[in-house]
């Protein structure tokens, strides 16, 4: 399973996507930041999202998980 945690583009949000693939959970992402936050998705920001998108056995998942407690 992987994960994104909105807290890690340092907004002040408790939202987090869960999904299978990268690609599953970067949809959501998106749609969140469109409809919440009202942003406009760019390339930049995509990538951005993507290398924070976490496997929820990885160490860069469980340091977000710890930051954001």
């Amino acid at each position: 399973m992987k994960d994104f945690h909105c807290r890690d583009v340092g907004m002040n949000c408790e939202f987090v996507a869960r999904g299978d693939a990268t690609e599953e959970v970067l949809a959501q992402t998106e749609r969140h930041a469109e409809q919440v936050h009202h942003m406009k998705v760019t390339p930049e920001l995509e990538e951005k999202m993507r290398w924070l998108i976490h496997d929820d056995s990885s160490d860069a998942h469980r340091e977000s998980v710890k930051r954001n407690s």
